[in-house]
């Protein structure tokens, strides 16, 4: 019965939230329309529900060019092709926000794991691609919040991102998004909700562990 509660509470949460954060979401409108390249929304084609495809929308924080330029789809700390508000709406995950139109008509959920492109899907072990989609991706999840700093990482790691992410970041998300889904009920996602709001105030903060005791063990280079 859950996945249905699950759904009636995405509607609920996802068409109040629009209503309430739209001071916020009307002047960043305005913002990206007079900086940068003047568009406010970026659309791209993302692996949704059962590995089906759909648009995720975005606040546009990046050049049009983007995924053609140096880089490519990995996007790092003090990345060139971030626009003058991108990086402060990257960093406090606002660009997000217009992904509550997706979770209204159903292609994303508020908390599950994040939905990816094919090329940053495709490193993910293949036990993990059978069944990370079973349920609807997510706004936020157990892998956004462990790899909330996931930019620093491929930045620092001395690396290749694409090499960096398939070899570590990709293999570890995976199994965190296991683990949700076999820990997925109405107090995991609450608590990962509230956790995603408190490492934003708090990045630094240990919490994580402490709420989730039983987190698979991760070990990535340079992750606390």
């Amino acid at each position: 019965m859950y996945p249905i509660f699950k759904r009636m509470m995405d509607i609920t949460l996802s068409g109040f939230a629009l209503l309430v954060l739209s001071p916020l979401l009307v002047p960043v409108c305005i913002g990206l329309l007079l900086t940068g390249e003047h568009h406010v929304f970026y659309f791209q084609e993302r692996i949704g529900r059962y590995n089906k495809k759909f648009g995720i929308w975005k606040f546009a924080t990046m050049l049009k060019n983007s995924p053609n330029m140096t880089g490519g789809l990995h996007t790092t700390r003090r990345d060139p092709r971030v626009l003058p508000m991108g990086h402060f709406l990257r960093m406090t995950k606002i660009n997000e926000l217009p992904q509550l139109v997706n979770i209204l008509i159903g292609d994303m959920s508020i908390v599950g794991p994040r939905p990816l492109v094919d090329k940053t899907f495709e490193p993910y072990p293949e036990h993990v691609k059978r069944v990370i989609y079973n349920v609807r991706p997510g706004l936020t999840g157990i892998g956004s919040i462990v790899f909330r700093d996931e930019e620093r990482l491929l930045s620092e790691s001395g690396m290749p991102m694409e090499t960096f992410y398939a070899k570590h970041i990709a293999p570890a998300k995976g199994e965190l998004e296991l683990w949700y889904q076999n820990h997925l009920s109405f107090r995991t996602d609450m608590l990962i909700i509230f956790l995603t709001a408190w490492v934003i105030v708090f990045p630094k903060s240990t919490l994580l562990r402490k709420v989730f005791k039983d987190l698979p063990p991760i070990s990535v280079p340079g992750l606390e």
